[in-house]
């Protein structure tokens, strides 16, 4: 079973002394935020016409797409 993204994101942040102090002085929002991005994601999920969440459709889909989002080079 695949770790969701945010658990995997907080479990990065406990590793370190820093990681550590930010999450307990913030853990009441974190806590929060990770609530409403799964509410967000189930809503998402519930909407009619809404596909299917598969890895491997994504997979699929973005080879053949290239890349979404600006690599931080212009194009010249």
């Amino acid at each position: 079973m695949r770790l969701p993204r945010i658990a995997t994101l907080l479990g990065g942040l406990l590793l370190s002394r820093r990681g550590r102090g930010f999450a307990g002085r913030h853990a009441g929002k974190l806590a929060f935020a990770t609530l409403a991005f799964e509410m967000w994601q189930r809503h998402q999920a519930s909407r009619p016409g809404a596909a299917p969440t598969s890895s491997s459709g994504a997979k699929s889909r973005a080879k053949t797409r290239g890349r979404g989002h600006w690599s931080g080079r212009s194009r010249r």
